[in-house]
């Protein structure tokens, strides 16, 4: 029987906090999919109440995404290698995100969203660095 390693606390609390981060964003997705609404909060603070169809579809595409990158996170899916590109490319779109919250128009947008998207970048670039470059198998 293989037993997964053992996480050292530098990278667990990053981890941890990423993956909920990131949990609480898919369900943000997918409330507005689902027509809650939440659409001053989200897409630049354009659409009062629900979002338009082609919004809500987005939202469920990015729900599901931010759903996978939860089990990425803490460990589920590819190998090592490929969760360290994997979360270093979502880290960087976070860096984007982040700014693109800050620049947002929608105040609501800018003091919720933008330092969820900072702290993401951080952690799940930390978590990442924490992940070995690539093994024999090319991962």
């Amino acid at each position: 029987m293989t037993r997964s390693p053992v996480r050292p606390a530098a990278q667990q609390r990053p981890a941890t906090l990423a993956a909920l981060l990131l949990a609480v964003v898919s369900a943000f997705q997918a409330a507005l999919a689902a027509g809650v609404p939440w659409g001053r909060a989200a897409y630049g603070g354009m659409h009062r109440g629900a979002l338009p169809a082609r919004y809500r579809a987005s939202s469920a595409v990015a729900s599901v995404i931010y759903g996978a990158l939860v089990l990425v996170t803490v460990g589920r899916g590819p190998r090592a290698a490929t969760r360290r590109r994997i979360l270093s490319g979502a880290s960087a779109l976070m860096m984007l995100g982040t700014a693109m919250n800050l620049a947002s128009r929608s105040r609501l947008e800018r003091t919720l969203w933008t330092p969820v998207a900072g702290t993401l970048a951080v952690t799940l670039l930390r978590v990442a660095r924490g992940l070995p470059a690539g093994d024999a198998r090319r991962g």
